[in-house]
Parts: C-alpha cells; structure tokens; sequence
C-alpha cells in the first residue's frame, strides 16, 4: 500500500455480500475510515458481522437499492452471474438508485459477458464501472494483501485503486471492461495444474517413502517452486484441508473458463481434465473442502485411497 493510493478522506462506500472474502474486505473499508453501510442477502450473515465488528458499519441496509442510495462507491462480492444480475440490475438492484458519476466494483468471480453487461447498464448511468475479481484466498483478504485484476475504463480503475488499498497490495489495470474476469480465469486454470502436479508429486513421494521434509527442502527453492507448494505441501501431506476457497468454488470458476475458451476457440485439455479430478473430489463428498482436497483422489498406497 502506498501514500499515493490511500484515501484522502473518508468516502460513503457500500459493501455488498459478506462471505469469508467479502466480510474482510469490508472490515478493512471501515477501518480506513471510510462511512460504511452494509448488505447481504442473508440478513442473519449481516446480523454476524455487525456483531464481530462493533462500530465499523455507519448503517446495514435492507436491500440493494437502499445499500446504493447515497453512496459514492458499491463494492459487490456475491456468488455467480445469478446473483451479480439480481443484486445489480434488478428492479430494487444496486443500478436503481446509484447516482450519476458514483464508482461500481465488482470482486465476484464471473463470467467476462456479464462484467460486459453490467458496463454498459452503468455507461447509461454514466457510472465508473470496474470488474475487479481478487486473488489470494481467504488469508490475502484476511490480511489485506489481495492481487487484484481489473477490467474498466482508465478513469474508472483509477478512481478505484484508492478504495481498493484498503486490502489489496496489487492492483492491476489489465484491459477494457470483462477483461479483468478473463485474467481471473487464467489465473484460476493455473492453480488447478500447480494443485494437479503438486498432489501427484507429494503421493509419489510418499510411496517412495521419502522424507517429505527433505524433499521439499531439496525441491521449493528450484523450477518446480509455487505459492501452492510453499502453502499447501506440508499441509496436503497431512491430509488439512481447510483453508477457505472451496473445491465446488474452484469448479464454477473452472466451467466460466472452459466456457470462455470455447467462445475465443481456446484449447485447455489439461484444465478439462483437472475440472474432472475435482468432479471425483465432490463425489467422495470434500466439495466444501479448499482446492488442495484434490490430492484425496489418490491413493495413499497401493489398493488404498
């Protein structure tokens, strides 16, 4: 975070959506000091966070329209295409009630067509839009060190970067509107072949009755180093699979990929066949487990999983 991207003074921002990424992030919002009004669609969820962060939220809204009325900047964080249209462009949406000339930024991963959608509903409004999907898990929000890739006109991810330093430590301008969805896609798919190769390498190892310790000694400082080796090797050795962003998650945000790569004639066979590993993850029953479940697929030992 730098001086230069730090807010100047405090500014009305509505945070729409507090799941494990979303309810961070807005707690970092309130604590930059900005008036923060909140909203999710399970008013019982809205209830929890105002509980765990006395004094953070100005007010906590009843409905989208309400959340975006008066505010400078709507930040949305929900769960798929369904619910980014209905929370957004609804009759009681976000898009009803937001003034002219405000700031929209959506962290949801979706799909390139619907942050295209939503860019144009907002032009009408003459709205800044931004498609701004996160990467670095649970923790990175947690933290307030997100990666965050945006897609939007220069004037409007410029408007975002000092609303975005509340939690992010990367912020990168990547192209015209959607294609801050697109980057996350190829993002994603590189996650499942680091997650493929790094489970089969650590059952490999551990039918060589390898010391694991000194193999990842031997192994993390080379060519084959990642953050899903640094993060997760040890951890997927001992069977701890609990780190927030889930196996069914990985998989809508695989199907959004495989479908974006058939409308741009893109070959991706190693991500259809890792969208499949994870298909057998969900069918022992660790869809809500985090990615790195996907090492459960391979047996322990010979005739054992």
């Amino acid at each position: 975070m730098t001086d230069e991207n730090a807010p100047t003074s405090p500014l009305n921002v509505s945070f729409l959506g507090l799941g494990k990424m979303g309810g961070a992030m807005a707690r970092h919002l309130g604590h930059a000091g900005h008036r923060l009004t909140i909203f999710n669609r399970t008013p019982a969820r809205a209830e929890a966070w105002i509980a765990a962060n006395p004094g953070l939220a100005t007010r906590s809204a009843s409905s989208p329209a309400e959340a975006a009325d008066g505010a400078d900047v709507v930040i949305t964080c929900v769960g798929n295409d369904d619910d980014l249209a209905d929370v957004v462009l609804s009759p009681n949406g976000v898009f009803s009630t937001l003034r002219r000339g405000a700031l929209y930024i959506d962290h949801t991963t979706v799909s390139a067509r619907i942050a295209r959608q939503i860019a144009v509903e907002g032009r009408d409004k003459e709205l800044l839009c931004v498609d701004a999907p996160v990467t670095g898990g649970q923790s990175g929000a947690e933290s307030g060190t997100l990666a965050i890739m945006c897609g939007g006109s220069a004037k409007a991810v410029d408007a975002a970067r000092p609303v975005l330093s509340a939690y992010a430590k990367r912020v990168v301008h990547v192209g015209k509107s959607g294609a801050g969805q697109t980057a996350k896609m190829a993002n994603q798919m590189c996650i499942a072949g680091a997650i493929a190769g790094l489970s089969e390498a650590i059952r490999f190892a551990q039918l060589a009755h390898l010391d694991l310790d000194k193999v990842f000694e031997a192994i993390s400082g080379g060519a084959a180093q990642s953050w899903q080796m640094d993060n997760r090797f040890h951890t997927m050795a001992k069977d701890e699979f609990d780190f927030g962003f889930a196996v069914d998650w990985m998989r809508k945000d695989l199907g959004l990929a495989m479908d974006e790569a058939r409308n741009l004639g893109a070959s991706v066979p190693v991500t259809a066949l890792v969208d499949q590993f994870y298909v057998d993850v969900q069918a022992m029953g660790y869809g809500h487990e985090d990615t790195s479940a996907l090492i459960r697929r391979l047996p322990h030992r010979k005739g054992k999983a």
